[in-house]
């Protein structure tokens, strides 16, 4: 019999705990693997676990971005890496949307365990790693702010809540220069999304052909300081069209290298959770030395 371990965050999105539990074990029996369920208990807690394993066929990720991201790290960290799997149960499941998961997690167990070992790039920032996205700016924190009770009670309308009460603050500015694809730019910015991912945030296809193992990434430094420019802004994303709005300076590529001249902390969102760099010299890296188990669905369209 196969080992299966599952990582497993009790407190991610609205699933009730007793019957995750027992479709956990009915369904991996049926696909002939014994079973070993791991609760975390708090923010860190993936990362440890899976460093700290055998070596079993396969770990399940059963929770929100914030998890995967854990256990990616830790991943990352063992010298033999491991086969993950993802069982989205989180609130937004940004990567388990944009992998062809369904909202009923019994039927994405089953679309896992039948799928397919794909390549899989996974960016990192100042050695820091990050699944689909990481953001810098004023309502990028939205994610991470957001109350866990609210996101309980209210799912993805929780972060629609909390970015009404953030949309009236003053938009952070950030002086900084960055090299990218050889060449050198300098000037202020209000935004950066880095990404390696077809769904962010909820919204579908922001960028066209993406792939998650050609050894780039999309990134994307936006000017919009008056709302009007943000509306702008947004308009071009949610019409699929980011890579032509005049207000937004945009690239492919695997490695960055940004310096900020003011010198100043920043907190960025990363995967849906918050990290705090002290450094103002920031650089974006991408690791294709990691596999993932997909399901099938969106395979041929998200995979080389």
């Amino acid at each position: 019999m196969k080992k299966c371990v599952v990582i497993y965050n009790p407190v991610s999105g609205k699933t009730k705990d007793k019957e995750c539990i027992e479709d956990f074990y009915t369904i991996l029996k049926k696909y002939d693997y014994d079973l070993e369920l791991i609760y975390t208990k708090k923010h860190g807690d993936a990362t440890k676990i899976i460093k700290g394993l055998g070596h079993p066929d396969l770990v399940i990720c059963a929770g929100g971005d914030g998890t995967l991201n854990e256990v990616i790290k830790g991943n990352l960290e063992r010298e033999d890496r491991l086969l993950v799997g993802i069982l989205p149960l989180g609130t937004t499941n940004d990567v388990g949307h944009m992998l062809g998961y369904t909202k009923d997690y019994v039927k994405n167990l089953d679309i896992l365990l039948s799928g397919v070992r794909c390549k899989y790039d996974i960016g990192s920032i100042n050695n820091h790693p990050f699944v689909y996205v990481v953001t810098l700016g004023s309502l990028t924190t939205i994610p991470y702010i957001t109350p866990q009770a609210l996101k309980r009670k209210f799912g993805h309308l929780a972060y629609i809540i909390q970015g009404i009460k953030e949309i009236p603050k003053k938009t952070e500015k950030f002086d900084l220069r960055y090299k990218i694809n050889g060449k050198t730019y300098h000037g202020i910015y209000s935004y950066i999304f880095i990404s390696n991912a077809s769904v962010i945030g909820g919204k579908k296809n922001i960028y066209k052909d993406i792939k998650l193992n050609d050894h780039m990434l999309e990134v994307a430094f936006i000017k919009a300081f008056s709302k009007l420019e943000l509306l702008k802004v947004l308009y071009y994303v949610f019409s699929s069209k980011i890579e032509n709005n005049p207000l937004i300076e945009f690239y492919r590529t695997s490695h960055v290298d940004i310096t900020f001249n003011d010198n100043k902390s920043t907190s960025w969102c990363i995967d849906g959770e918050e990290l705090k760099l002290n450094s103002c010299k920031i650089k974006i890296n991408v690791n294709s030395d990691n596999s993932m188990l997909v399901p099938t669905k969106y395979v041929d369209k998200l995979f080389r």
